[in-house]
């Protein structure tokens, strides 16, 4: 049995798997990380090996405490990826990215597969059908973009996301729905057309928090599969045991 821990820039996730069936999940804040590992090694004894994923959320003595329940293996540039990395600074490629290559390779290993990731940042990650990882884009996240307008001006508000009734903003609120919704919107949309002019029957994945958000607003037919990166994260401890 697995415990997955994704340490993401805003919540921990965590999910424990019995081969590749999801038996747990949950969310919750760093600072409640110690009692919820405690929780779940208490729920399920037994697991026996355990990935960490981080973005840097998470210092050595909460690694650690994970080791005391089982074998942990820490996700890093240098771990064994059932792809071939052809990224040109693969030091520097983000756990997170490797993790949803990896899930793309599995779900699709003979085909060309885009990634998009829509978190704090959105990402975008292509594995093609020579199962190698080519690299993609990082991009500001719908939150960021509505925290960037508020912060670098001094009198826009901060708003939450939310539908927009017409694209044509008749308010300063709406206007900045408008912007950023469709903003967004009409990059996820471009950028997907870029690929698919490149790879021919590409499959695209979006995955994320904002995953069911955006899924409505795109374009092309996409697969909307919110733990995808859980998933990759499965995947790479099996094959790292």
């Amino acid at each position: 049995m697995n415990l997955i821990i994704d340490a993401g820039n805003t919540l921990i996730k965590t999910s424990v798997y019995d081969l590749k069936k999801e038996l747990h999940h949950e969310q919750f804040e760093l600072s409640n990380f110690v009692l919820k590992v405690k929780s779940i090694f208490k729920e399920f004894p037994e697991i026996t090996h355990a990935i960490i994923s981080s973005v840097g959320a998470l210092d050595k003595k909460e690694i650690a405490v994970v080791g005391l329940f089982c074998k942990v293996h820490l996700l890093t540039s240098k771990s064994k990826t059932p792809f071939k990395n052809s990224y040109a600074t693969p030091e520097t490629l983000g756990v997170d990215r490797i993790a949803l290559a990896t899930a793309a390779f599995y779900h699709n290993p003979n085909g060309n597969t885009l990634v998009i990731d829509a978190g704090t940042c959105i990402t975008y990650d292509l594995v093609n059908d020579y199962g190698e990882y080519l690299g993609g884009a990082i991009s500001l996240g719908l939150n960021m973009r509505y925290k960037a307008l508020h912060q670098q001006t001094s009198k826009l508000p901060l708003l939450q996301a939310e539908d927009i009734i017409d694209f044509i903003g008749n308010s300063t609120n709406s206007s900045i729905h408008s912007g950023v919704v469709n903003g967004i919107s009409g990059e996820i949309n471009a950028i997907i057309a870029q690929y698919e002019q490149r790879f021919k029957d590409l499959t695209i994945f979006l995955t994320g928090g904002d995953a069911l958000f955006l899924s409505k607003r795109t374009k092309n037919t996409i697969f909307a599969t919110p733990k995808f990166l859980l998933e990759g994260l499965n995947y790479l401890l099996d094959y790292n045991k």
